[in-house]
């Protein structure tokens, strides 16, 4: 089915989002969401340039919101532990199921699951040195981004860092998701939602300008191939 990839389809909804999801389908999406986050998502050089510069200066706290099934977090608290570096890091979902399947496969990894929203953590007091997302952004209306980024602020310290990625959408980012997955659909990603739901999210996911026309004063977006876009802000540019 071709897609008119010229505007957000905001309206779209991912097949794991859905309420009374296949627990088995749910379950195998986390799972590989592993192997895809590795492929696309860029996690060693997140880790490599903003995570562990700052935890050589010292133990540091690390939110991930949005961790689904927790497998960026779990990535981080090995590099940290090869590198014999300190971080007190929380994963955060609002779906009680990420949360609960995540937990289940921490494997002595020392990361803390939450279910809650980021603005609890306001509420809370709570502070970070870096706050991050992973294929987050592309989930939210216009009204929730906002909020995230505004709690996002709120949440890190002084010199404090935060880092949203996403996808960025383009047609040559569908048909190449399209042609990769649809290979290894019946072996890698059979039982799962990774196939529709990637689709389904690069069709929901900005562009660089138009992810940099609603965003508040203070955030940089950088766009990187393949098809990647990053907000960043550093907490004490925003004080």
């Amino acid at each position: 089915m071709s897609h008119d990839l010229s505007t957000r389809a905001s309206d779209a909804r991912e097949l794991m989002d859905d309420p009374n999801a296949d627990i088995a389908m749910l379950e195998r999406t986390y799972e590989r969401f592993r192997l895809v986050n590795a492929l696309v998502s860029g996690p060693g050089e997140f880790y490599r340039r903003d995570i562990r510069p700052r935890a050589r200066r010292g133990p540091i706290r690390i939110l991930d919101i949005g961790a689904g099934g927790g497998d960026v977090c779990r990535m981080i608290a090995a590099r940290l532990q090869r590198d014999g570096l300190t971080a007190e890091i929380t994963a955060l979902d609002a779906d009680e199921r990420a949360i609960r399947w995540a937990s289940a496969q921490d494997g002595g990894s020392g990361v803390r699951y939450r279910r809650a929203l980021s603005e609890e953590l306001v509420a809370e007091g709570e502070q970070y040195d870096v706050v991050f997302s992973n294929h987050l952004l592309h989930h939210l209306t216009t009204q929730e981004l906002q909020s995230l980024l505004l709690d996002s602020r709120r949440l890190v310290g002084e010199d404090g860092l935060v880092v949203h990625r996403d996808i960025a959408r383009s047609r040559a980012a569908y048909m190449l998701y399209s042609a990769v997955t649809w290979l290894v659909s019946g072996v890698l990603l059979r039982g799962s939602f990774i196939r529709e739901d990637g689709l389904i999210s690069i069709r929901r996911s900005y562009t660089s300008k138009e992810l940099t026309s609603i965003v508040p004063p203070g955030w940089t977006v950088r766009f990187s191939l393949p098809s990647r876009l990053e907000l960043r802000h550093n907490g004490r540019a925003g004080r």
